[in-house]
């Protein structure tokens, strides 16, 4: 039996990368993973297809975020989903993923860039949780993912780490505020991951970048996968508001 049995989740940004390695490894420990994608439906029914050939449940839900009415179209296909797939509308678990990279210099970042980072990076999680807070119940789970770039210095994505900043005080004061619930919030923070960038496709570049951690590789997605599974079980329910390093040690310095 999964640590999820009879869960459900809502993991956003999960057609690809962290995200999907999120959603198929919650699936696998039983829970009905609600699939969120903005743009690409084929990869999104992919990972749903995925998650049911390995006898999982999960099903896909389109939503852009960081525009006007985001939220509310999340949660309409969320709450339908949920009502099809289980008879009532709670949701347990909630995976803030989604988020947008833009690497610029602080010269050449415009107000443009700059507010369609912090639309997508931290309103649309704020605006996600305040929704969620209706159909999560007492015990729910709140996962953040933020990045080592909010302890690690890198003048061209400045504006990103901000960004990201901000999902981590979401972590820390929601879970002050949702304490009495014993509603657990906390925030996972990757280093160097491997996406579908095409750098990625580089041998030698992937070898560089892999200095970046103590056990000199990227990480796969489903490194942080794992990481995430555990703050979504119960065996997370004495850590809340917490920062967790996720970058196979990048943050300890050069190695």
């Amino acid at each position: 039996m999964g640590k999820l049995v009879g869960k459900t989740a809502l993991v956003t940004g999960s057609s690809r990368g962290i995200g999907r390695a999120t959603a198929i490894r919650l699936a696998r420990e039983g829970a009905l993973v609600a699939v969120h994608y903005a743009n690409n439906a084929s990869a999104a029914h992919d990972v749903v297809t995925s998650i049911e050939k390995a006898g999982g449940r999960a099903f896909a839900i389109q939503a852009e975020l960081g525009v006007p009415g985001d939220v509310q179209q999340l949660f309409a296909g969320l709450e339908q989903g949920l009502e099809e797939h289980t008879g009532k509308v709670a949701l347990d678990i909630l995976v803030n993923n989604a988020g947008i990279l833009v690497r610029t210099s602080p010269e050449t970042t415009t107000p443009d860039m700059f507010d369609r980072l912090m639309a997508v990076n931290a309103k649309a999680p704020f605006f996600i949780i305040q929704r969620a807070l209706s159909i999560i119940p007492d015990g729910g789970r709140i996962i953040n993912i933020s990045t080592g770039l909010t302890r690690f210095a890198n003048p061209e994505e400045i504006a990103f780490a901000m960004s990201k900043g901000a999902v981590e005080m979401l972590a820390r004061h929601f879970a002050k505020y949702l304490g009495p619930r014993n509603i657990t919030v906390n925030s996972v923070a990757p280093g160097v991951t491997r996406n579908s960038n095409p750098v990625f496709n580089i041998p030698e570049v992937v070898k560089q970048l892999g200095h970046f951690s103590t056990f000199g590789r990227v990480a796969e997605p489903e490194d942080i996968g794992d990481v995430v599974a555990f703050f979504a079980s119960d065996d997370s329910r004495w850590v809340t508001g917490s920062f967790v390093d996720a970058t196979g040690g990048s943050l300890l310095g050069s190695s």
